[in-house]
């Protein structure tokens, strides 16, 4: 169990709803690195260290329908962000985006 005070563990993560992909849920990590105040705020108004690949990423998953991940770099360092849509069940309409921030090795 961490202790209090302590830094968050894991991989940033978040739900994004709707095309302004306004941020409606952030895990611990998530909001260590963009913000505590990042709830409710359209992700490219706090996530300013993402490149705007990824916002093309996850423009195209919300659009599409369909997952996908992309390698790119955050202040610095190599990552990937991996980005699901989230669909109705009933009617299939995609309403949002989960995404997830990693850390990745460099190609050889």
């Amino acid at each position: 169990m961490p202790r209090l005070g302590a830094p968050p563990s894991g991989h940033p993560a978040a739900f994004h709803y709707g095309p302004g992909h306004l941020v409606m849920y952030a895990n611990p990590a998530f909001q260590a690195e963009f913000g505590e105040r990042c709830l409710g705020q359209p992700a490219r108004e706090v996530m300013l260290a993402l490149p705007p690949e990824a916002f093309e990423v996850m423009d195209r998953v919300l659009r599409d329908g369909r997952p996908l991940a992309r390698r790119v770099r955050i202040a610095g360092a190599l990552r990937r962000i991996v980005v699901a849509p989230r669909s109705d069940p009933e009617s299939g309409e995609v309403y949002g985006v989960v995404s997830h921030i990693v850390e990745v090795a460099p190609d050889r």
